[in-house]
């Protein structure tokens, strides 16, 4: 099931079930992890998606046990369920945390070896790695900046496969470039790519903000929900690698700003539409 949440958590797109986990992360947890389905619906009706897509999202995040139906004072509504409330717990540090790693934090690496008779786990742990930023440095050796240690050993566990790895927080001593080496590890040219798509989107959206003497709510709520969708992808793809290893031009200090402005800019009015949609 967690599987489940981190794959609407860090799939590409605006699906109106990714749109509704965003929902639940940003509003439902401050009262208890529970949302009206009148609720969503009206919400989800700002984002442009209407009421057939609503229920049908919600249908199957209900079937891969993200959301549990649950009716409060006479309402029908969902709740989160206890695995996607820890992902989603999770998830805010990645998402909302602007510091980079730095050389002197070192490395954690993940060694792990799985017998070919059970080889769909060696898929779960690649899988999982991989979500959490890890680049491969060689087979069946995986790196990291050390500060996703706690991280992976929580995910490990998670998925019981503790019993087939081994982390170690290390440093590079020798030899080579460091920094050829993490762009070997690393796919630097597609997050270069995806961090320009995000601001090419989002950019003009902040701009627009800027401008804005007279700010609306639902107009917020609807940009803050798409600008975070889309970012929180990127910081599970991203590690968080230490920019002197990273291209002078790198996309993603420019995208980091234009998402933690658009958020100083939209979260406080987001947050009173929502309230006064859910009239609480």
């Amino acid at each position: 099931m967690g599987d489940a949440v981190v794959s609407e958590m860090t799939g590409r797109g605006m699906q109106p079930r990714q749109l509704i986990v965003t929902l639940y992360g940003l509003y439902a947890r401050e009262a208890g992890g529970w949302l009206s389905v009148a609720s969503l619906v009206r919400l989800l009706a700002d984002l442009g998606v209407d009421e057939p897509a609503v229920r049908s999202s919600i249908s199957r995040l209900k079937r891969r046990g993200i959301l549990l139906a649950e009716r409060r004072g006479g309402a029908a509504g969902y709740e989160l369920s206890g695995a996607a409330l820890e992902i989603l717990r999770e998830g805010d540090e990645r998402i909302f945390r602007r510091e980079r790693a730095t050389l002197t934090d070192g490395w954690v690496l993940a060694v792990f070896s799985v017998p070919e008779s059970e080889r769909q786990k060696r898929h779960v742990l690649r899988t999982q790695l991989t979500r959490l930023g890890f680049g491969t440095a060689a087979p069946g050796v995986w790196i990291a900046p050390a500060d996703l240690r706690e991280a992976a050993s929580s995910v490990l566990q998670r998925y019981e496969l503790a019993g087939y790895a081994d982390l170690f927080h290390a440093e590079h001593l020798a030899f080579g470039d460091l920094r050829t080496k993490v762009a070997q590890w690393w796919d630097l040219e597609q997050l270069q790519e995806l961090y320009g798509e995000f601001i090419g989107v989002h950019q003009p959206v902040l701009r627009r903000w800027r401008r804005r003497r007279s700010p609306r709510g639902p107009e917020a709520f609807a940009d803050y929900v798409r600008v975070l969708t889309d970012w929180r992808r990127l910081p599970y793809l991203d590690p968080g690698l230490p920019a002197e290893l990273l291209p002078k031009d790198w996309n993603g200090a420019v995208a980091a700003e234009v998402f933690f402005e658009l958020k100083a800019l939209l979260e406080r009015q987001a947050h009173d539409h929502v309230d006064a949609v859910t009239a609480r």
